[in-house]
């Protein structure tokens, strides 16, 4: 299988001194869906953030065969879709065409192209018919569906996603499972949702202080109640 992803030894410190990851080394394969586990300030988010070069610090990062560097952001930025947690972190334009349309036309495509890119990335989430629509008068699902659309419509190779189904109702967060079972690229999806990570992924990595504690099948990760305890991912028994 082709690697998509390949990290090696990648740590990194933040400005006041927080060690956010420490010597991360992974390979994650073209059409897996992988989750990364753990508790909060395991170093989830920064993870994925290394993966299309918004963090750079010591380490080998690879995207497609692609280093991580300057001179390859604008090609590796759209191999990545970064779908960030909170919505409203992605969607600043008046409204929903604009919003989508942001990437393809950032990366030169026409007019034409913009158009049919974006038709073909709200047609995938469901939102066919939301092109004038203010992105803020959405509901929280609606907003997530659209950011994601924000990055279908580069094609990416790999869909990067920091907790998708936080603050979502079940109905919400179930119908947003039901899209992501349906969308064939690479999925790397940091999240404390176990349920999502039973149903959609074949392989769980858990972070723990910046590090990888534990890669594996799925299955496997979630029955090992003691090690889901010893990351703060089941509780504790009396």
């Amino acid at each position: 299988m082709e690697k998509t992803v390949e990290i090696v030894d990648l740590s990194f410190t933040y400005p006041d001194g927080h060690r956010g990851l420490e010597y991360v080394t992974l390979a994650i394969y073209s059409g897996e869906n992988v989750a990364v586990i753990g508790p909060n300030g395991a170093g989830k988010s920064t993870l994925l953030l290394h993966l299309n070069g918004i963090l750079r610090n010591n380490g080998a990062v690879r995207i497609c065969g692609l280093p991580v560097q300057e001179k390859n952001l604008r090609e590796i930025r759209q191999k990545v879709g970064l779908v960030f947690q909170d919505p409203e972190d992605q969607l600043f334009s008046l409204n929903v065409f604009d919003d989508v349309a942001f990437g393809p036309i950032n990366m030169g495509y026409t007019e034409a192209e913009v158009r049919q890119r974006v038709g073909r990335a709200l047609e995938w989430v469901s939102m066919t018919g939301y092109n004038e629509r203010s992105s803020h008068h959405l509901s929280l699902g609606e907003k997530k569906r659209i950011a994601i659309a924000t990055v279908l419509s580069l094609d990416p190779d790999i869909l990067a996603l920091d907790e998708p189904t936080s603050n979502l109702d079940p109905r919400s967060k179930w119908a947003l499972i039901e899209l992501l079972k349906q969308l064939s690229m690479t999925k790397i999806i940091a999240t404390h949702d176990l349920e999502l990570v039973r149903v959609l992924c074949q392989r769980t990595v858990v972070l723990d202080g910046g590090r990888v504690v534990a890669d594996g099948k799925t299955t496997e990760i979630l029955r090992d109640i003691g090690l889901l305890r010893a990351h703060g991912l089941a509780p504790r028994s009396d």
